[in-house]
């Protein structure tokens, strides 16, 4: 019975190899067909974009200088608020789509993931994209989901610091000006002090002093303060490093296409020709 099998076999590659000889055109018909499909397929294939924003989350910190963690440091925290019903709906009507174009299109990934001692007080990046059929749409949800991440991601105390910081910077630098006035009209009053007796100028010099030391110590606290400030926006709040861009990407490769068209067209006509031929052999 193997040997049966095995002459069959034979026979039937045998036939086939006469089949795919006689109507050779009808492989290479298929191959060019299928070629031109495919490339056909890749054309009318609709383009894909992404829209990628890149965030840092807020570190705060303690009025010792001590890590506060919270759900805002949790890259967790911004998965669920930008795949949120509620973030989605608010993103869309903001770029003018519809909120459908958003769900399921949203993804969210940790960047730089650190490890080891210094992990603790890594500021965790977030990579916020979003994928649509159109660009400008497309890039517009991404960044106005961005920016609702820093909104919500920001602990509330950060912004009472920066608002105190802000107001204690505008009184400092109003005294600093109002000591800048007082010593233009001492500098005045010295000037005119050359006919006064030693007594009124040493007066003046010494209401000079006073105000140039009021000035200096007005000078260190506006410095600490502006650090602080800095601090707080640029470390203890979340933020946008990199806005998100439109990119291309298409949905079907014309190589890939063509190559797939190509060898499906090869196949179906092979399969014609082996069928044909039997056909052929059967009326001869």
């Amino acid at each position: 019975m193997a040997t049966d099998l095995d002459a069959e076999r034979e026979i039937d590659l045998a036939r086939w190899r006469r089949a795919l000889a006689a109507l050779w055109w009808l492989p290479v018909g298929g191959l060019v067909v299928g070629a031109i499909v495919g490339a056909l397929f890749s054309f009318r294939g609709s383009s894909n974009y992404k829209a990628t924003a890149l965030i840092s989350l807020g570190q705060p910190l303690s009025p010792g200088g001590a890590l506060v963690n919270g759900f805002g440091t949790n890259p967790l925290a911004v998965q669920q608020i930008v795949t949120s019903a509620d973030a989605q709906n608010h993103a869309a009507n903001q770029v003018g789509t519809s909120p459908s174009a958003l769900r399921g299109h949203v993804a969210v990934r940790q960047v730089g993931i650190v490890s080891g001692p210094g992990a603790g007080r890594a500021t965790p990046l977030i990579a916020l994209t979003v994928n649509g059929t159109r660009p400008k749409p497309t890039e517009e949800a991404a960044n106005a989901l961005a920016e609702l991440v820093v909104a919500r991601t920001t602990a509330a105390y950060v912004g009472l610091k920066i608002r105190t910081f802000k107001a204690t910077l505008k009184q400092v630098n109003d005294q600093i000006e109002s000591v800048n006035k007082r010593l233009a009209i001492i500098a005045e009053s010295q000037r005119a002090a050359k006919n006064l007796d030693p007594f009124q100028q040493l007066v003046i010099i010494g209401q000079e002093d006073n105000a140039e030391t009021r000035l200096g110590n007005l000078i260190g606290q506006q410095e600490t303060l502006q650090q602080q400030l800095s601090f707080a926006q640029q470390v203890e709040t979340a933020k946008v490093i990199e806005p998100a861009r439109s990119v291309k990407a298409s949905a079907h490769s014309s190589r890939t296409s063509l190559i797939i068209g190509a060898l499906i067209g090869l196949v179906l006509g092979a399969i014609a020709a082996i069928a044909g031929y039997g056909r052929v052999g059967r009326l001869a």
